[in-house]
């Protein structure tokens, strides 16, 4: 999908985005949900019912309902990657980041530069972000520096419902790119939209949604990065209700 510049979100919507990635991504997951926790490192119902006690929504990332400025802690995974435009991308990552509780300055000097001098945790929102990496030469899908960043990654799954072993997930050829569950029976292939991040990427995002990138690395084929928001509030702001 050619990626236009310079729309606003509201002239990215009219132009079909959001309704690509219905189509593209929220279906998908819809339908391959039950599969899909199931061949994950921990099974995300497994990690739900140990945290039965907080609340959870389904929520748009590019208009998220939470209050502005509240948070100490927000984590995003695997989530950014599926947004099909740089300037959406750009504006899910802004939406995160305005979430936190904003950083501080006091006469003139900015409250994290001397949190960490004096090596003490800054009094700041901050998110992680993760994101599947282009460089993925060393992988069995094969991505690397110079391919395609917009691409189309197949899911298969058999006619007998979920499989659990890791030994029954092998690489499906869909130009070099996939996973797949074997089986003797007929499968059924959804194809999920994905943005692979260069290196460097996801850190200009980050900068362009108004974000300070704390930290940044690779890891299993992701890039990942620690942001708190750019913008600054007095510790007399702060300390009000």
């Amino acid at each position: 999908m050619a990626e236009r510049r310079g729309l606003s979100t509201k002239d990215d919507e009219v132009v079909g985005y959001a309704d690509y990635e219905d189509k593209h991504v929220h279906q998908v997951y819809e339908q391959i949900a039950s599969h899909f926790s199931s061949t994950r490192y921990k099974a995300l119902t497994t990690i739900a019912k140990q945290h039965r006690s907080h609340s959870a929504i389904v929520a748009d990332n590019l208009h998220l309902p939470h209050p502005r400025g509240r948070f100490d802690f927000a984590i995003s995974i695997a989530v950014i990657h599926h947004v099909s435009t740089s300037l959406r991308r750009v504006a899910a990552i802004k939406e995160v980041l305005d979430l936190l509780k904003p950083r501080q300055h006091a006469e003139g000097k900015d409250v994290h530069a001397r949190a960490v001098a004096n090596g003490t945790r800054p009094n700041e929102g901050r998110a992680l972000f993760y994101v599947w990496a282009l460089e993925q030469k060393g992988s069995r899908r094969g991505w690397d520096a110079g391919g395609d960043q917009d691409v189309m990654v197949p899911w298969i799954v058999n006619g007998r419902g979920p499989r659990n072993r890791r030994a029954d997930v092998t690489p499906v050829s869909l130009n070099g790119i996939g996973e797949d569950v074997k089986s003797k029976e007929t499968p059924k292939t959804f194809n999920r939209y994905y943005h692979l991040y260069r290196s460097g990427e996801l850190e200009d995002n980050i900068v362009q949604a108004g974000g300070v990138v704390l930290s940044s690395g690779y890891e299993r084929d992701n890039w990942w990065a620690i942001a708190a928001p750019q913008r600054l509030v007095s510790e007399d702001d702060e300390a009000r209700p």
